[in-house]
């Protein structure tokens, strides 16, 4: 058992609907200690690519996605839900699901940050279904650029996301996989 899943084990929450609560430390409060363990370990997964940037979606990966840089020593690039008057210019944009949220949004990056010869290194608090990955892999399509990893902290194994992000041949790394939840009995198992 990892660092992670350790962490999982004991502050974690199953909630009804297959939903797990990291709040406490990986989404809302946030521990450093355990996001530099998960930029450490990203380091070592993705250590032999060649990283320009790092591409996330806000608001929950940013945290991580940042820690992560630091590893990489890179920028990291969040696409963005929602328009403001400080977003000017060209973007790629596309629309994507929220598993958690249970409704579309359209996200997107501005060109100025992303460009074909980037080579880009996703990062993600979650993965369940893959709406989110796909939407941040078509805007790295859109530029011309090049993803070389996916880093996941948590993926849902039972939920079909990594299947069929793996199945479009992308790296995909995640650090806890969730093999099954129950919240009747509060328990989580997790994939070997």
């Amino acid at each position: 058992m990892n660092f992670l899943e350790e962490r999982i084990l004991k502050d974690g929450v199953v909630r009804e609907g297959n939903v797990l609560k990291v709040d406490s430390f990986l989404n809302h409060q946030i521990d450093i200690s355990l996001l530099e363990q998960i930029g450490a370990e990203f380091k070592k997964r993705f250590d032999g690519e060649k990283i320009t940037k790092i591409l996330t979606i806000e608001a929950s990966g940013i945290g991580i996605a940042c820690i992560v840089a630091r590893y990489f020593n890179v920028p990291v690039l969040f696409a963005k839900k929602t328009q403001s008057i400080n977003v000017d210019g060209d973007k790629y944009s596309t629309d994507v699901e929220s598993f958690t949220h249970g409704c579309t949004n359209h996200v997107f990056v501005s060109k100025k940050y992303l460009c074909s010869s980037d080579k880009v290194l996703i990062i993600d608090d979650f993965l369940a279904r893959g709406s989110a990955l796909l939407g941040l892999t078509e805007l790295v399509r859109q530029a011309g650029a090049e993803v070389v990893g996916i880093g996941i902290a948590i993926e849902k194994g039972f939920q079909d996301g990594g299947r069929i992000i793996r199945e479009k041949g992308f790296h995909l790394e995640s650090i806890a996989i969730v093999e099954s939840m129950d919240s009747s009995k509060g328990t989580i198992t997790f994939r070997d």
